[in-house]
């Protein structure tokens, strides 16, 4: 009678590692995704830093090059008053 009682606490205990298992399991996964959504968020990060810089660049440009299509105008004498 008495080997009963411990051999279903043994029981519960294997359950409880079984399901302790399974759960260390799936949070190797999520740390692994997070890891990767982390990698990923920083690399869009990066990649619109540069498309942000290079807009800033081609604003830049087109602003010159308006004030020259202005200056060649008013040369010209193509403006209206």
């Amino acid at each position: 009678m008495t080997d009963e009682p411990v051999n279903m606490v043994l029981e519960y205990l294997r359950r409880i590692d079984q399901r302790l298992d399974k759960q260390d399991q799936k949070l190797s996964t999520v740390i692994e995704r997070i890891s990767s959504l982390e990698t990923e968020v920083a690399a869009l990060r990066r990649d619109f830093a540069e498309l942000r810089s290079a807009f800033i660049r081609l604003e830049h440009r087109f602003d010159s090059l308006e004030q020259r299509v202005e200056r060649i105008e008013r040369r010209l004498d193509l403006t209206e008053a």
